[in-house]
């Protein structure tokens, strides 16, 4: 199975390296030549666990390549994945298709043989059938089918997502389309991994509907820690007594400063537009998306009285910029958010994240220092703010902690410690919903 994957982002990437795991020839195509260029020298542009073997493996073994020339290697596949960026559009919220046309434009004059164009990227309903007229017209004579086949892809676990996920989702319009990839994701068959195939739109709808399903948990659980604060409620008893109900789940009932990442923001802004494009009302997600920015504005509020209501001249550690472990992504994290305002209002800010530093210089102010091991973060500042729940911040010697600080008080918005450990070893403990 000959299979072309049209961008290098973090989908593309993973997908065309799982691809050739899976056994296809992949040749994975982006327009940006000293990208291409890192990837062949073994490179990889991303964090993410376990890929850069795995890409390294495959392009050994010659079933994974990287190019800028698509001509060359379109009109030979069988496949063709159309996995480029679909941001937010400025002004509107709504996710801009334009680099989703342009590769079907490009496309379209080299395909031959019979071909699945397959939209990999986050898309709204309706785009599948957009590129299949794209094409049209400007090949009239292709032989092809488009298709539907979104993501699922958990950043920090990507790798083991993609090879052992909880389903597929493929939208067709033809029988032969589904065969074709049915047979791409055969290894999946050994794990009885669910296929399920449906309509073009009703597959582009499902990413977008769960993911908004997935941030209201989030940002349900955000509310119920204000009250649980109220009312001397303990966040997670809460969550763990709703979540032993089969019919709601534990997952995605974690409190925090709210969530950020490529897909959660994006998606729910994306998924009101297409209702309001349809005339259709979306108040749950709405809400959502208003309870997320309410949520990283009270955890400003909660360093602001940790440090005795005046954060000006103060200095703040922070341990975790990235929106979650496991990842270098700063798209949307909450830390873009929070040290930005604090920062204005006079404090100085010094931090440390395992990955994310390189991304964090170029999105936060210029002021941030950033320190090159997690204990610098603690030394002489006024309070620590644990951010991202990284490994690495989890079992602090909390002793050698304190004695650099200059006032022990520690924010825990990951509520990873216990308020009684922290206390006895003389901090001032904040958390989230405790």
């Amino acid at each position: 199975m000959k299979v072309v994957m049209i961008g290098t982002g973090y989908v593309g990437l993973v997908s065309g390296t799982c691809f050739a795991e899976f056994g296809a020839d992949v040749v994975c195509v982006d327009v940006d030549a000293q990208k291409v260029n890192r990837l062949r020298n073994g490179e990889i542009p991303i964090y993410e666990p376990g890929l850069e073997d795995m890409v390294a493996k495959n392009v050994r073994e010659g079933r994974l390549a990287f190019t800028t020339e698509l001509g060359e290697v379109a009109g030979a596949a069988d496949l063709i994945f159309i996995a480029v960026g679909t941001p937010s559009r400025r002004g509107d919220g709504f996710a801009d298709l334009s680099y989703v046309y342009e590769a079907a434009r490009q496309v379209a004059p080299h395909l031959r043989d019979y071909t699945v164009i397959v939209d990999k990227s986050t898309v709204p309903v309706g785009t599948a059938r957009n590129v299949a007229r794209l094409i049209r017209e400007t090949n009239p004579e292709a032989d092809f089918d488009v298709a539907s086949n979104p993501e699922f892809l958990r950043e920090g676990a990507a790798l083991s997502d993609f090879m052992r996920p909880d389903r597929v989702v493929i939208g067709v319009e033809t029988e032969r389309a589904e065969r074709r990839l049915r047979e791409l994701y055969r290894p999946l068959n050994l794990i009885e991994a669910p296929i399920l195939a449906t309509g073009l739109e009703s597959a582009e709808l499902i990413k977008y509907a769960a993911n908004a399903f997935l941030a209201t948990k989030i940002s349900f659980i955000n509310e119920i820690s204000m009250l649980c604060e109220q009312v001397g409620a303990d966040v997670h008893a809460v969550a763990k007594g709703m979540g032993m109900d089969k019919r709601i789940g534990s997952k995605f009932l974690h409190p925090g400063p709210g969530y950020g990442g490529s897909c959660f923001p994006k998606d729910t802004q994306a998924l009101v537009r297409i209702a309001q494009e349809h005339g259709v009302s979306s108040r749950i997600v709405e809400s959502v998306i208003e309870v997320n920015a309410a949520q990283k504005a009270r955890m400003i509020k909660k360093i602001r009285e940790a440090l005795g209501g005046n954060e000006a001249g103060k200095t703040i550690g922070v341990l975790g910029l990235t929106f979650k472990p496991e990842t270098d992504d700063m798209r949307d994290a909450p830390a873009l958010s929070i040290l930005p305002a604090l920062i204005e209002k006079g404090a100085h800010v010094k931090a440390h994240d395992p990955q994310g530093m390189h991304e964090a210089k170029g999105m936060l102010p210029a002021s941030v220092h950033y320190c090159d091991e997690a204990y610098e973060v603690f030394r002489e500042v006024d309070v620590v703010v644990l951010m991202t729940e990284w490994n690495v911040y989890r079992g602090l010697d909390l002793k050698r902690a304190g004695a650099l600080m200059k006032d022990k008080v520690f924010v825990d918005l990951r509520n990873v410690y216990e308020r009684g450990s922290m206390e006895a070893e003389g901090f001032r403990y904040w958390s989230v919903g405790r």
